[in-house]
């Protein structure tokens, strides 16, 4: 039996009937990230502003389906019959630690506790591989993640992330690799 509506501002989040009711939330269903959501997945992520000129999500997320220690997890919910991707985690296990990447909510479906959820799976995935620790990178502009992350528990882990791209002879991206030292 569906639960009865609840007054707008009461009981969980879902959508408003159009009387200032509020239905409860679909159902979110993580799962795997399969080929049919590649294309609404980086739609996603480009709306969410995680996308970055120097990487390609598509390369990214066939990377991370290529290995067994990585995966795409995709938040679905039906909406008129209609499967939506609404979330995603992308979660790679380094052997020492498990990371958080991608992670990202459509913003017509935040506040229902989606992202929680999605990280939640993330999480659990990992620590199915072995991972014993999760971390995550969030750039510093990006305070309403970083209070996210702080509700779920993530501390400043007071390290400073350091990167070098390969030149594109090594798969990496065509980059000037700066002066030469020869």
């Amino acid at each position: 039996m569906t639960p009865p509506p609840t007054p707008a501002g009461s009981g969980p989040s879902g959508t408003r009937d159009g009387v200032g009711l509020r239905l409860p939330a679909p159902e979110l269903r993580v799962v795997e990230v399969t080929d049919d959501d590649v294309a609404p997945l980086v739609a996603l992520w480009t709306a969410c502003g995680l996308t970055r000129p120097w990487n390609d999500p598509e390369r990214d997320i066939a990377d991370a389906r290529a290995t067994a220690t990585s995966t795409v997890l995709v938040g679905h919910v039906d909406v008129a019959g209609a499967d939506v991707v609404v979330s995603s985690a992308l979660a790679g296990y380094d052997g020492h630690r498990g990371w958080l990447y991608y992670v990202a909510v459509d913003a017509a479906w935040q506040g229902r506790g989606f992202g929680r959820e999605t990280v939640v799976a993330a999480e659990a995935w990992l620590a199915a591989q072995g991972a014993s620790k999760v971390q995550l990178m969030v750039r510093h502009t990006n305070g309403d993640a970083t209070g996210f992350y702080a509700a779920l528990g993530y501390t400043d882990q007071e390290t400073t992330v350091l990167g070098r791209r390969f030149p594109l002879a090594q798969g990496g991206p065509d980059v000037d690799p700066g002066p030469s030292t020869t």
